[in-house]
């Protein structure tokens, strides 16, 4: 026998919407078009930051940060469909600020310098992408998205002073990293800070020697790594800590090893390919040990 009996007004509506797993056409368009406005008013900043990812080595990750993000909302999009809602007061909260951001940048209102220009005007562009997918398509679907989102910061250059303050950092932790190697090899050396005096030849852990591109991108894939891999927070947090003193030790050995072999074998080592493009051998250095530990922390958590 088939029931006549009345469903409350309403009540059908919100389950069939609530099964919805598609994005209104006004939605994206609305979520586009907030999108591109950054681009529109502050264009040749943003033009000048990816200049700059292809001719500073430090920046090169730069452009694809917003590619990783989309991937990773695109691989998630049927469960950030599902919480699709109407809550916009996050997004109507940070939207101004990523778009003042970004004004105070294009107008350079307080004098900064180039460097911290681009920092800002990245900034505020990030603000704007996060708080433009919160106002459209609402808070539960940002918090799905949330790693994706927040994963846009990497985009911001990091400013000044912080970026000659950390280089600095990465500089002294390198040379003493190098020198404990020294020592443990029997290499004679004499260290006046950041320069070292060895049998017939002196070297100095330069700006370029600090790792800093290295850190970066060993930071970058550990970090979404750990989104991807563990599951636990305190796992995810673990083996981020571990990235600047592996990232040190890292630049102590190359040096060390460059170092030796230009004493012992040829001072050409110095200046040749393993030192110019011998980077990615010594990278697995750092990412290797970072790598045993993802698989002992999955293997944990399985048991």
């Amino acid at each position: 026998m088939i029931s006549t009996k009345a469903m409350p007004a309403g009540v059908g509506v919100n389950r069939i919407s609530n099964t919805r797993s598609g994005i209104s056409p006004t939605r994206l368009a609305g979520f586009v078009i907030v999108c591109i406005s950054p681009i529109l008013i502050a264009g040749n900043l943003m033009r000048m930051v990816f200049a700059l990812a292809f001719e500073n080595d430090t920046y090169t990750h730069i452009p694809l940060i917003p590619l990783i993000s989309l991937f990773l909302i695109y691989t998630n999009r049927k469960a950030i469909t599902l919480q699709v809602s109407n809550q916009w007061k996050l997004g109507a909260a940070v939207v101004p600020l990523g778009a003042l951001a970004i004004v105070v940048a294009r107008f350079n209102i307080f004098r900064l310098q180039s460097a911290n220009q681009l920092s800002l005007s990245m900034l505020g562009l990030a603000l704007v992408w996060i708080g433009a997918f919160a106002l459209f398509f609402g808070r539960r679907a940002f918090q799905t998205a949330r790693f994706p989102l927040l994963f846009l910061l990497f985009m911001v250059p990091i400013p000044e002073p912080i970026l000659s303050k950390t280089i600095y950092a990465l500089q002294v932790g390198s040379a003493q990293a190098t020198a404990g190697l020294f020592s443990l090899f029997g290499i004679p050396y004499l260290q006046n800070r950041l320069i070292f005096s060895l049998p017939g030849i002196a070297i100095r852990v330069a700006e370029e020697c600090s790792g800093i591109r290295s850190t970066l991108a060993l930071l970058i894939m550990t970090v979404l790594a750990g989104h991807m891999f563990l599951k636990s927070a305190w796992k995810q947090i673990l083996v981020c800590l571990l990235v600047v003193p592996l990232s040190v030790a890292k630049n102590g050995l190359r040096i060390a090893t460059l170092s030796a072999l230009a004493i012992y074998v040829d001072p050409s080592f110095l200046q040749g390919r393993l030192h110019q493009y011998g980077g990615m051998f010594f990278f697995a250095a750092a990412f290797v040990p970072i790598a045993a530990l993802f698989v002992a922390l999955r293997r944990a958590g399985a048991e």
